[in-house]
């Protein structure tokens, strides 16, 4: 008979231990998705004010503005998001290799009035072998 009080109250220290890992992952969880920025478009950049996750294609006519003489740390170009909106990007990074051939541009930011501020730039290039991804971030961040 003892032994079965003694089991059953080992079962408890188990399921105790067991939610204190459950509460503690998941309020890492919470915490995490704090951290994590949402895919917008510009006017819902816009309209949360917060940095955001956005995702377009550069636009081809329109000027791409990088002197490294003048700025190497200065981008500002053209960019067309999934809602067909256009709008100015400035990203305070150098300009990529092989830029002008992306297919597509993850940037994250926020919108300073009418242009968005990009902090860091995700190129997805077409390449002959496999899709080529070249990551961009602002320094100091």
């Amino acid at each position: 008979m003892p032994d079965n009080t003694l089991h059953t109250h080992s079962m408890k220290k188990t399921h105790i231990i067991a939610i204190i890992v459950i509460a503690a992952a998941v309020s890492i969880l919470i915490s995490a998705s704090k951290d994590v920025t949402t895919y917008a478009n510009f006017a819902q950049a816009a309209q949360s004010g917060d940095r955001v996750k956005l995702v377009g294609t550069l636009v081809k006519d329109q000027p791409v503005d990088y002197d490294p003489v003048k700025n190497p740390d200065f981008l500002s170009f053209w960019l067309r998001d999934e809602a067909g909106q256009v709008k100015k990007v400035e990203l305070h990074a150098a300009k990529p290799q092989d830029f002008e051939r992306s297919e597509s541009i993850v940037l994250t930011g926020e919108m300073s009035g009418d242009v968005f501020q990009a902090s860091e730039m995700l190129l997805k290039c077409p390449s002959k072998y496999k899709d080529q991804e070249i990551y961009v971030r602002e320094k100091g961040s």
